[in-house]
């Protein structure tokens, strides 16, 4: 809910800054503040529905809001993105006056409070594993990179003098390249936690490692993981001794199951595990 509140002062400013200081970029940048409040309460909900335990309709649980989320944000970076170009190329055919000095300042502090934010929120999704928190550290990031193009494209306006009105525009026009490139990642990653693509190699490395520790344990056949929320569900297949009784091989599952869950290395929340007899 910082982040709300955060991009209500910013807009705030922006729309002041770009109505009084005479430049678009500003007035845009504004508008991308007031759509960053709207992806946060995505972001926000998505957490809220992920959290909820499993039901009878869904008996994994709810962790594919938190990825469904981060495919939201991704598509209104690319929104926004498409928006600011279309605004910064009519402002570039349209005559206008060249911005005020002051507006420099004001974007210096957006870039830096939005930079500082954006790794906040970035160090908290990979300590996580939150594709949602590094989507919305990526919007944050979009964000700062359109103020640093605006600050750019206004000093050059400045130095240039008469002429050089349009450079801010053109500042913003480049920054909407950007911001579309970072958001066709997010969006690979968010539609790869929907479809629940494997996870690094080194992760399943370590699954196998902790899997064959287990006493009892002779061999693995398929481990199979996937992302749901903030963690993990895993289905491993394990070969023990096949003149054990079943009692005994509902323990060895057991003890895989509780090895893999008790592991700090990753996030486990379930673990599906099948006995087969050794060959």
């Amino acid at each position: 809910m910082r982040g709300i509140g955060l991009n209500l002062v910013l807009a705030a400013a922006k729309f002041a800054g770009g109505i009084l200081g005479n430049t678009y970029a500003l007035i845009a940048d504004g508008a991308e503040s007031l759509l960053d409040i709207l992806t946060s309460l995505l972001v926000w909900t998505g957490f809220r529905v992920a959290a909820q335990p499993p039901d009878a309709d869904h008996p994994y649980g709810h962790g594919k809001a938190e990825a469904l989320a981060a495919l939201a944000v991704a598509v209104f970076i690319f929104l926004m993105a498409g928006w600011v170009g279309w605004h910064a190329v009519r402002e570039i055919m349209t005559p206008h006056h060249g911005p005020a000095w002051w507006t420099l300042l004001l974007l210096a502090g957006v870039i830096v409070v939005k930079w500082l934010f954006s790794r906040r929120l970035g160090a908290a999704g990979e300590r996580t594993g939150s594709t949602a928190l590094g989507a919305e550290a990526l919007h944050h990031w979009t964000d700062a990179m359109t103020s640093a193009a605006a600050f750019v494209g206004i000093a050059i306006a400045l130095i240039g003098g008469k002429g050089w009105e349009t450079a801010d525009d053109w500042a913003a026009l480049f920054a909407c390249v950007i911001i579309g490139f970072n958001g066709a990642g997010m969006l690979t990653k968010a539609l790869g936690d929907v479809m629940d693509s494997a996870v690094p190699q080194k992760f399943e490395g370590e699954v196998r490692t902790l899997a064959l520790a287990v006493p009892g344990v002779q061999a693995l056949d398929k481990v199979r993981v996937r992302k749901s929320g903030l963690s993990h569900l895993v289905d491993i297949q394990v070969r023990v001794d096949g003149g054990l009784t079943v009692r005994e091989g509902h323990d060895i599952a057991h003890a895989v199951k509780d090895a893999l869950i008790a592991s700090a290395a990753h996030a486990i929340s379930d673990v599906t595990v099948h006995v087969e007899p050794m060959k």
